[in-house]
């Protein structure tokens, strides 16, 4: 009998605040603003991109093309999905 796979998706495995924050901080740690905005598209999906589009006033394919990790993200896109998902930045000293 055939099997079928359902494709990895990363936004299944985010189930809590601690789990995003730690995937965030890691993508972070990449140094990669593609692979960055990717990890952070998959915290949208988990959190319920309809719910985020609609909080950024960002129409949802626009916010889908903008965490893709395929485009360079406006600094202002970035700033707005972070509010949404009560995510906050925080700066140190290295």
């Amino acid at each position: 009998m055939k099997q079928h796979y359902k494709p990895y998706e990363g936004s299944d495995f985010l189930d809590s605040d601690t789990d995003i924050v730690e995937y965030l901080n890691a993508a972070w740690e990449e140094n990669d603003a593609a692979f960055f905005m990717k990890a952070l598209g998959n915290v949208a999906k988990a959190r319920g991109i309809t719910d985020i589009a609609a909080e950024t006033d960002l129409n949802r394919e626009s916010l889908y093309k903008a965490l893709s990790g395929n485009r360079d993200a406006k600094l202002g896109t970035l700033i707005k999905v972070l509010s949404a998902l009560g995510i906050q930045v925080e700066f140190k000293a290295a």
